[in-house]
């Protein structure tokens, strides 16, 4: 890339906030580092309208057998990588479901690949590895808004008709250009110039978090803000869900574990027989005909 391209890009300029950065005290240093930190929020939240199109577009197609794909390079693709991954125990679905693919495979995670975030090809390639479906998302992540592999994976996704979202650090980014939801975080400069897991990986971090979590909400796997498709599989998790249980119905542990025990630490089921007193064959019936809404099943039990 030359010096001038890199130039434009915002997050590749120099703070004059943190100029002296290297020669201030430990506790300077560290405020400096969180003012700047203290902005991102605040510009995430200009992206708002944009990040729910994301979550509607995201949503729309995992109801129709789809999965979201998260593509990137270095940060940005250990972010994706990390939202991904933390679906499947926090939701209950599939880790086929939400995936992340970042440049230079399974190394890259703790190593960096030289070269590999600069070959369009590999990004295509990876997502045909993957049988991309016209059902499916794409979600291009990069601070700069221009990393090839990202991009040779987003054209080819709309090629296969895969609906494509991005999310930058860098107004009218070609990322930007491709995408049918933009999502234009613009940071400004890092507190360390071009250091950009900092702010912009902060940012991208929040922006993932939307995604996954609004797009889970839209699935029904939230009941009021409980996360009622928790798998337990260890201790912490049996504790959250006997919890959660509690919280949404307001009943004692007791009455609460004997119906985890009968429903096999199925805390949507278990809800939805504890307020509505359906034996556990009823329940299921209608939790499967309402999608498996909580709300939506109790609204139905309320109206038989």
């Amino acid at each position: 890339m030359k010096i001038e391209s890199l130039e434009k890009l915002v997050t590749e300029g120099r703070n004059p906030d943190t100029m002296n950065i290297d020669s201030v005290s430990t506790l300077e240093m560290v405020e400096m580092m969180n003012m700047e930190d203290k902005k991102v929020a605040l510009v995430v939240e200009k992206a708002k309208v944009s990040i729910a199109k994301a979550i509607d577009v995201i949503a729309e197609r995992l109801k129709r057998g789809g999965r979201l794909i998260y593509m990137g390079a270095g940060t940005s693709g250990r972010l994706g990588i990390l939202d991904a991954s933390e679906c499947p125990p926090t939701y209950g679905v599939s880790d086929e479901l939400v995936q992340g693919i970042i440049a230079g495979g399974y190394t890259a995670i703790f190593k960096a690949v030289e070269g590999a975030e600069d070959d369009a090809e590999l990004g295509k390639k990876d997502l045909i590895e993957k049988n991309l479906k016209e059902n499916d998302v794409v979600c291009g992540i990069a601070a700069s808004g221009r990393t090839p592999y990202v991009i040779g994976a987003m054209k080819y996704a709309k090629e296969v008709g895969a609906a494509v979202i991005s999310v930058t650090m860098n107004p009218e980014s070609e990322m930007a250009k491709i995408s049918e939801v933009p999502i234009s975080v613009v940071v400004g400069p890092e507190a360390v110039m071009g250091s950009t897991r900092m702010k912009s990986g902060t940012a991208q971090k929040m922006v993932l978090n939307m995604l996954s979590t609004g797009a889970m909400i839209k699935l029904g796997k939230v009941y009021g803000n409980l996360m009622v498709d928790v798998k337990a599989s260890n201790e912490k998790l049996y504790t959250r869900a006997k919890r959660i249980v509690m919280l949404a119905t307001d009943k004692s542990e007791e009455i609460v574990n004997k119906y985890l025990e009968e429903t096999d630490f199925d805390v949507k089921l278990a809800i939805l027989m504890i307020i509505t007193g359906l034996k556990i064959e009823e329940a299921k019936k209608l939790l499967s005909e309402n999608e498996g809404y909580v709300q939506k099943a109790i609204d139905a039990a309320n109206n038989i």
